[in-house]
């Protein structure tokens, strides 16, 4: 059975091998070299008939040597073809050992480049966690000595703001100390006994009589006026030699317009235009050592004699203005006032004290006492350069009169120069040395 199924296989192939032509095994891939070539046939001669079997055997023997040789040439083939792929593999292999080599040259240089990047990391954040430690340090250490200094500073100032409140508080009772912590007393009637209560409804003349210090006299007397029409106010009159009569009318004039009462107080010396408004006060009162002085009034000015008579003319009419309610106080018209001032000085500088000068009413009580209720502040404080105005006793306030402090003349002598008179104006004061000059 074995046997039938060897011979059904090699019978094809040995039919296939025979029959198929030499372009056809050249076509089927075969070497030529080595395809079958076609048996040259012979002649037929006339032969017995071949055994079967023995053609069988040869066939068989035939095929089987085929099958060596295709077997011969599939395994040339497939080790040319095998080594082709040792190659190829071996190629694969090399390139996969080489690739193999690159990525672990790749990676031990990253791991080598992350090993030192780990070391200057690490370096790094061992000098930022030094640098770190130092500078908390050096804060703490800042911090402690700013803490330190803050301490100091503020016990400096702790100091300075108790020794400030100390000066302060002294500068408070210094400053306390400089008023009188009482009210003015206020009297309609200001006379009490002997003595005389003045409150601080008070105003101030002294030094020369000007236009300036006549401003403020009047705008003294409209205010005390216009805060009470019942309560007297004061003229004060420390030391006055007169001055122009523009300004002197001025004072006179409101003096009378007021509806509370002014009164006058000369305390020193009064003259010319001071007298003058002290004798046609409503009231007035004088220490009985207090000089008032009358007398006409005298030129200060130059000039031609055409200018000098009509100076003289207009000097005569104010001296008829003011002189003449002067005269009818005393009793006398004019010309005797004038004689009478000749008969008791050469000069015509008729002075007398207070208390004869009551009897001549040229002031009208005598006073031996005067009590300031409205100085309620210490004289020194807000008070100015000494010798501002030539006067005989010192005044508890002044009204600025426009005046010029004293100065020197290219002799040497003391002067003081009084203001610009307007037109038609002259100074009625006293000024026997020449001291008050006119420009």
């Amino acid at each position: 059975m074995r046997s039938n199924k060897f011979i059904t296989l090699v019978m094809p192939l040995a039919v296939l091998t025979t029959s198929m032509p030499f372009t056809a095994v050249r076509a089927a891939g075969l070497p030529p070299t080595e395809a079958i070539e076609p048996v040259p046939q012979a002649a037929p001669e006339p032969t017995p008939a071949p055994d079967p079997l023995q053609c069988m055997r040869d066939e068989v023997q035939r095929l089987s040597l085929e099958k060596e040789r295709l077997t011969a040439q599939v395994t040339l083939a497939q080790a040319t073809l095998d080594k082709e792929l040792s190659e190829r593999r071996l190629a694969t292999a090399r390139m996969q050992a080489e690739l193999d080599e690159l990525k672990a040259s790749k990676e031990l240089k990253d791991y080598q480049d992350k090993a030192k990047q780990d070391v200057e990391l690490a370096a790094l954040k061992k000098q930022y966690e030094k640098a770190t430690l130092e500078s908390n340090i050096a804060k703490a250490e800042a911090e402690t000595q700013f803490a330190a200094i803050r301490s100091v500073e503020n016990e400096a100032k702790l100091q300075i703001a108790k020794l400030a409140s100390e000066i302060d508080l002294d500068k408070q009772q210094a400053e306390s100390r400089n008023y009188a912590l009482k009210a003015p007393v206020y009297l309609k009637d200001p006379m009490q006994g002997g003595k005389l209560v003045l409150s601080d409804r008070r105003i101030p003349l002294n030094g020369p009589i000007t236009m300036t210090s006549a401003d403020q006299i009047v705008a003294r007397i409209n205010y005390f006026n216009n805060r009470d029409r019942e309560l007297p106010m004061f003229i004060v009159i420390d030391d006055s030699p007169g001055g122009s009569v523009m300004a002197g009318y001025k004072i006179l004039k409101a003096m009378k317009g007021s509806e509370a009462p002014v009164y006058v107080v000369v305390k020193s010396f009064a003259a010319s235009m001071a007298a003058c408004i002290t004798t046609l006060a409503e009231k007035s009162y004088a220490y009985p050592n207090a000089v008032i002085l009358h007398h006409q009034i005298s030129g200060l000015g130059g000039g031609n004699l055409t200018q000098q008579q009509e100076w003289v003319k207009e000097m005569n009419e104010w001296w008829r203005r003011l002189a003449e309610p002067v005269a009818q106080k005393m009793g006398v018209s004019r010309e005797e006032f004038i004689k009478q001032m000749y008969a008791h000085a050469s000069t015509g500088d008729w002075s007398e004290f207070g208390d004869e000068a009551q009897k001549l009413k040229w002031v009208d009580t005598i006073v031996e006492e005067i009590e300031e209720t409205g100085t309620l502040m210490h004289p020194d404080v807000g008070q100015g350069a000494k010798g501002e105005l030539r006067t005989m006793a010192s005044a508890v306030g002044k009204a600025d009169t426009g005046v010029a402090g004293e100065t020197r003349d290219e002799k040497g002598r003391l002067y003081m120069s009084l203001p610009r008179l307007n037109p038609m104006d002259c100074y009625w004061m006293y000024n026997p040395d020449g001291f008050y000059r006119s420009e």
